[in-house]
């Protein structure tokens, strides 16, 4: 590791890509494991915590490391592809460290961590050399002093710390993908993980909880106030909010819709009536909706939203009023595609794929899948009787209710295997 930094921060690491011998990417950095010790004995690191593809965790111990510079981690390539499974005897740096309270010995300051450093020790082994503390706010300042001091300086960080909140994970979490997020809190402790559910936005909370497996939205969900969950609800995309709903307990979820906006809540009540695994039950009921007097550089301006799946983004539904599901009679889709070779100024009804057959809300997951791929579409619109759009639906919501629950897990199973 000779043109390894002598000192690295772990909130750097997280999300650098790690690369095999070859330059070829194998996975991304989500943490530092370490073994902790005495009271100011410095921790040793074992190794990292990696996503490789597929968002399966593995265990990638140092020795395996080879170099990290400022924007790569490379290892030998030899690396277990077994699930990492964190020991009672370990800790994790980002996701158990972060945001405990310590205080500096010499001055008896008190804060928060916000970061710890490593470097190589004498014996090779990497450990834990600094931390980087926080005091709270004074006054009208934003954010207290900060102070990087020795670990043998500081106490509390091997205790465990009751009032550790979650201020500099969320922080991390904020920088993250939304399925990036989603597994850094799947893999929390569970009190750990209920304290940075709490402590994110509504917004934010919603985007990782449509990235998370059932059994954790439910938990989090349970965690919140009636109130709190229902506004994260809210911020969810109607078809995930409906699947989330139908989980919990009737009681409860009736509660919740309650809470909710009424158009909110009508938009989940009307997707959970739907039959599971038909057209109906899969779709989003917010595609790109326009009238038939918008033009193509409308079109186009409405599909550049970056919360838009691509799926999503490639098709545009014009219908008459009003443009909200259920809309007045469906007109007719607009394939990106072909908008794309469009003047901007024309009519993007004079763009439009009549000749599209429509889904039905009782197709079953069969038939949807079929006609996505007689038509090679990514997404679909589903009409009622009376031709009124009331949906979509698109290739990853069908994918979503086609693969087995742990699908992402068998593949790394059999990925392993093989090597």
């Amino acid at each position: 590791m000779s043109t390894t930094p002598t000192r690295v921060f772990a909130a750097r690491l997280v999300g650098l890509p790690i690369f095999d011998p070859q330059g070829d990417q194998v996975g991304k950095v989500r943490d530092l494991v370490v073994t902790m010790r005495t009271e100011g004995t410095q921790p040793r690191v074992l190794g990292m915590v990696a996503e490789v593809f597929g968002r399966r965790r593995i265990f990638v111990p140092m020795t395996r490391v080879t170099n990290i510079d400022s924007g790569h981690v490379y290892t030998t390539g030899l690396l277990n592809m077994r699930r990492f499974e964190q020991r009672s005897t370990e800790t994790l740096v980002i996701g158990q460290m972060l945001d405990r309270t310590v205080t500096i010995k010499d001055s008896g300051i008190t804060g928060t961590v916000y970061d710890v450093a490593m470097e190589p020790a004498r014996t090779r082994d990497w450990v834990l050399s600094r931390v980087a503390v926080r005091e709270p706010a004074k006054g009208f300042r934003r954010r207290g002093q900060s102070h990087v001091v020795e670990w043998r300086d500081v106490t509390g960080l091997t205790r465990t710390d009751d009032r550790q909140g979650a201020t500099h994970l969320v922080a991390a979490l904020n920088e993250m993908r939304p399925a990036d997020a989603a597994s850094i809190l799947h893999d929390l402790p569970p009190d750990r993980r209920t304290a940075v559910a709490l402590a994110l936005d509504d917004e934010r909370l919603a985007d990782v909880l449509e990235e998370l497996p059932e059994d954790d939205q439910v938990e989090i969900l349970k965690g919140l106030d009636s109130e709190r969950a229902a506004d994260v609800l809210e911020e969810m995309s109607p078809d995930d909010a409906a699947d989330l709903v139908r989980d919990l307990p009737p009681e409860t979820a009736e509660i919740l819709l309650e809470l909710m906006e009424p158009e909110e809540a009508e938009d989940v009540r009307r997707l959970m009536s739907y039959v599971e695994n038909t057209a109906g039950a899969m779709m989003t009921s917010e595609p790109v909706i326009l009238g038939p007097d918008a033009t193509i550089a409308d079109a186009l301006a409405h599909v550049r939203n970056p919360d838009l799946t691509p799926a999503l983004a490639a098709l545009v539904y014009v219908c008459r009023p009003p443009l909200e599901t259920p809309t007045g009679k469906l007109l007719g889709v607009a394939h990106i595609q072909r908008l794309l070779r469009e003047p901007p100024s024309t009519l993007v009804a004079g763009a439009l794929d009549d000749s599209m057959e429509w889904l039905r809300p009782e197709a079953t997951i069969d038939e949807v899948a079929a006609h996505l791929a007689t038509y090679n579409l990514v997404a679909a619109p589903v009409v009622d009787e009376d031709r009124r759009l009331i949906g979509a639906v698109t290739v990853d919501d069908l994918l979503d209710h086609m693969l087995p629950a742990n699908w992402r897990e068998r593949a790394r199973e059999r990925g392993a295997e093989q090597r």
